[in-house]
């Protein structure tokens, strides 16, 4: 059996197989390109072609894919084999330059918000040399970005990369006005943190709900659910262990620093954490990760759920963004250092990180707005939908200070002692952690905790990389014209901190005050995803793209457009599915129950007349109502849908959705639930949540 070492990374063509396997001067031109982000020089590409080929061969690869993020949230490809006819009946294995730079797709059948007619069919793929290629399932899969035949991007890949160079060109502008001259390029970073849900196959395949929407429609409440918190870090269920060594597994064979694995908080809920990678790879490996969970949840008999609440009333699901910025020396400038209120570069970074987020909050909250993530923030350890920072009481205190132009009087980190001689003492973190913050400090990076488990987590980066930017932009510009720096940076890191302090915040934020708080700060409060959607194009958020060469008013315009479409789409997907639900399915077996309590009433009468019936017929009165408010219900949701499906423009449909359908949708699940709670179980046609929770 092969060691962890041995396998890790044997189906990535990465660095070191790269360099066996290339020509010296042709390995030094390709690395140049991934570590500066320039255009790969077209004369090596031949030579890297057949290397990667020869090698994909070898790993048992047949075919290639340009394997690209289409606007659907999932990753797309399409397979072309290594064959070349050579006569009338031989073939040879080959692998251009050409095939491995640029590759066609239509472009017709995926999401372009307007920026293709469906007639306009062409589109390409472009390889992404700084995201290594791989071989899984026979196919060596290629990293890339992808275009229209008129240049817009139709991916996430194309803007995030072009985000990671705008950090880059405008913080690189800050380290040189520091005296740093020998750094190329800053790089950002990022751990994504994914929690998911875990079901029995049998019990998802009886759940239309799931199988058509990823979350349970409807579903009383199980006796115990979260409530001892003995699920959180508790021992592993044998087929849950033997799920998790067979994924990480598959994770390490393409490199995937898979690090932590434990039970999360809510029945049948767990959590994979990989160490940070750079964005563009940490993007494509997340990406990999939940195809993998899925995949591997099969051979166990299982289904992996990765929708943000496939249960109500317990934990949600989300990712923890870990993000950081970097120097290509590995110096990391989110670093306060033993003495952050003397780290005056390290403060530059924090505030220009604090005015990134105060600036475009807006952006934060479209990064993560969907309809699935709608129903998980705000609730169940998951943050709210106002956005804030943590930063916690050191740095808290040190902002205080520089504002108020006091002298900080630094904390320092307390003694951990136990009162056990056997145990250790050690020193404690100088700041707790608030685990309802949106945007927390966590001692050498950012953790943006608002994204749901089942999205793509490219925007967030593009949105954090693009914002920051922003702020680097402008710093520079005032430094650049000082005549004293260090009167000037001083200047700049006091005015930024007081301008901003407001969207810092280290309290309780589900409470009602916190609520009322933010509102007299002027901070947003977009509670639902339509509600975000509508500031995606306002003239400041266009700007800021255009700006800094992220996307064009027409790709942002675009991208509004396809997050309407979606979220219209899939409340359509959820009211069409309760509705069947409840019409073939529910409403006929709460009626057969009932009929069966009548029966045996009248059985009961007929023998006994004077026997007491307070309990069948309670049952049969009770329910009875309660199916006759669930088909008037039922008949008001389908004309309610039926509107929404006259309208033609998507904005309008997603608002009659989230203002109409979603609070008949609401009303009718409650009807339901009620019902569940007073039919037998041999009547009931769904697993219940306790069945579905506790099955494994």
């Amino acid at each position: 059996m092969q060691s962890i070492p041995e396998i890790f990374g044997s189906m990535v063509f990465n660095d070191e197989i790269m360099r066996e396997r290339l020509p010296k001067e042709v390995y030094k031109s390709l690395t140049k390109t991934i570590a500066t982000g320039r255009t790969i020089d077209a004369s090596v590409a031949d030579v890297v072609a057949n290397a990667m080929k020869d090698w994909a061969i070898e790993k048992g690869a047949t075919h290639y894919t340009h394997w690209f993020q289409p606007l659907t949230g999932v990753t797309a490809e399409k397979h072309d084999s290594f064959i070349s006819p050579v006569g009338n009946c031989k073939i040879v294995m080959e692998f251009s330059g050409k095939e491995l730079i640029k590759g066609e797709s239509d472009a017709s059948s995926f999401p372009s918000g307007g920026l293709r007619a469906t007639f306009e069919a062409r589109g390409y793929t472009a390889w992404d040399p700084a995201s290594y290629a791989f071989v899984k399932d026979g196919t060596l899969y290629i990293p890339t970005a992808f275009c229209s035949y008129t240049g817009e991007a139709l991916d996430t890949k194309t803007p995030l990369l072009r985000s990671m160079d705008a950090i880059s060109t405008e913080g690189l502008r800050i380290l040189r006005l520091f005296g740093d001259t020998t750094t190329k390029r800053l790089t950002t970073t990022v751990g994504a943190e994914q929690e998911y849900f875990m079901i029995d196959k049998e019990m998802y395949n009886k759940r239309k709900d799931l199988i058509y929407t990823g979350r349970t429609l409807f579903g009383a409440p199980a006796p115990k659910g979260q409530e001892l918190e003995d699920h959180y870090f508790g021992p592993l269920k044998s087929r849950i262990s033997a799920f998790m060594a067979d994924l990480d597994h598959s994770l390490w064979t393409l490199g995937i620093n898979s690090k932590t694995k434990h039970n999360e908080a809510a029945p049948a809920q767990h959590e994979l954490a990989p160490i940070y990678s750079t964005t563009n790879i940490a993007v494509d490996q997340n990406l990999l990760i939940m195809e993998y969970m899925k995949k591997t949840a099969e051979k166990h008999g299982l289904v992996c759920l990765l929708h943000e609440k496939p249960y109500a009333g317990v934990n949600g699901s989300g990712k923890h963004n870990n993000w950081s910025l970097n120097t290509d020396g590995g110096k990391n400038l989110l670093d306060a250092g033993k003495t952050p209120a003397e780290n005056v570069k390290f403060l530059l970074m924090l505030a220009a990180i604090l005015k990134a987020v105060d600036d475009y909050q807006d952006l934060m909250r479209i990064s993560v707005a969907f309809a699935g993530n709608d129903h998980r923030l705000g609730a169940n350890e998951a943050p709210p939908a106002i956005v804030s920072v943590f930063l916690g009481e050191e740095l808290d205190s040190i902002i205080e200070s520089i504002v108020n132009g006091d002298t900080y009087q630094g904390k320092k980190a307390g003694i951990m002692d136990l009162g056990i001689p056997s145990v250790p003492t050690f020193r404690k973190d100088t700041t707790d952690r608030n685990r309802t913050s949106p945007f927390a400090f966590t001692g050498n990076k950012f953790e943006f905790r608002m994204l749901g488990s089942s999205q793509n987590i490219a925007m967030p980066n593009i949105v954090l990389n693009t914002a920051v930017a922003e702020s680097f932009r402008q710093f520079a510009d005032i430094l650049e014209a000082a005549e004293d720096f260090d009167a000037a940076v001083a200047k700049l890191i006091k005015d930024t901190f007081a301008e901003h302090r407001r969207i810092v915040f280290d309290g309780n934020g589900y409470s009602e005050e916190w609520e009322k708080e933010a509102q007299r700060r002027g901070l947003l409060n977009l509670k639902t995803s339509v509600d975000a959607y509508k500031c995606y194009n306002l003239p400041k958020n266009i700007e800021l793209f255009k700006r800094h060469g992220v996307m064009s008013e027409i790709e942002v315009n675009s991208r509004k457009d396809i997050l309407f479409e979606n979220y219209a789409k899939i409340i359509n997907i959820e009211a069409l599915t309760m509705i069947e639900m409840v019409s073939r399915d529910i409403i006929p077996a709460v009626n057969a129950y009932v009929g069966e309590v009548a029966s045996s009433l009248a059985a009961k009468v007929a023998v006994l007349p004077e026997a007491c019936s307070d309990v069948e017929r309670d049952i049969i009165t009770r329910l009875s109502e309660l199916n006759s408010a669930a088909y008037k219900k039922l008949a008001e949701l389908k004309a309610a849908e039926a509107d929404v499906t006259a309208e033609s423009d998507y904005e309008k449909k997603s608002e009659m959705y989230c203002d109409t359908v979603i609070p008949i949708m609401n009303a009718l699940r409650a009807i339901v639930d009620q019902m569940e709670t007073l039919t037998s179980t041999e009547y009931w046609p769904l697993p219940s949540y306790g069945e579905m929770m506790f099955s494994i």
